[in-house]
């Protein structure tokens, strides 16, 4: 983490494309690590981060699914648009969570 940088959330979750993985939420960003599990020690082990976004790069966020809910966010990369979908356990804290980062960064 940066300097200046604070851990505001961090919980082990799925995302549509990436599978499973950590997705953290500072301060001044979104990030997402690959996990590797073994069942057999079970053992758990942070791989490469896969998602680095500045909160200033969201564009938009949601939350949907009525069985397996999901917390969205739309962020502008290098290829343009791209849009994750983590499912996480409490998406409602989650969206609120990003959504006021959100406006602390541009202030």
């Amino acid at each position: 983490m940066e300097e200046g940088e604070k851990r505001i959330k961090q919980e082990d979750c799925s995302e549509d494309t990436l599978g499973p993985g950590i997705l953290t939420l500072t301060n001044k960003r979104l990030a997402f690590d690959k996990t590797n599990a073994r069942i057999m020690d079970f053992s758990k082990h942070f791989g490469e981060t896969v998602l680095d976004i500045s909160l200033e790069n969201v564009t938009k966020t949601w939350k949907e699914g009525l069985l397996m809910k999901k917390v969205c966010f739309t962020s502008k990369t290098d290829e343009g648009e791209k849009t994750y979908k983590f499912g996480v356990f409490n998406t409602k804290h989650w969206l609120k969570d990003i959504e006021k980062q959100m406006l602390n960064c541009k202030n």
